[in-house]
């Protein structure tokens, strides 16, 4: 396996070494893996991607997304 040196602003070194320690893997593997993702296309999948499986199942009015007299008195 070949070793690259990579420099990173502190945002995202902090970033890494968070997410490092919260799925209990090394950086080296967190990187490993954001890299394997990119290159196979995955990365900026969408939310509607993620979900899409579950999209349509829960019946409702058709234009919940769309008619204002849903929102009545939503946020007071």
């Amino acid at each position: 396996m070949k070793t690259v040196t990579v420099k990173l602003p502190d945002p995202l070194a902090a970033w890494l070494a968070r997410r490092a320690r919260e799925l209990g893997r090394p950086q080296s593997d967190v990187i490993r893996d954001a890299l394997r993702r990119s290159s196979e296309g995955q990365v900026g999948t969408s939310c509607h991607d993620m979900f899409g499986d579950v999209c349509g199942i829960i019946n409702g009015p058709k234009d919940l997304s769309t008619n204002p007299k849903h929102l009545a008195g939503f946020g007071e």
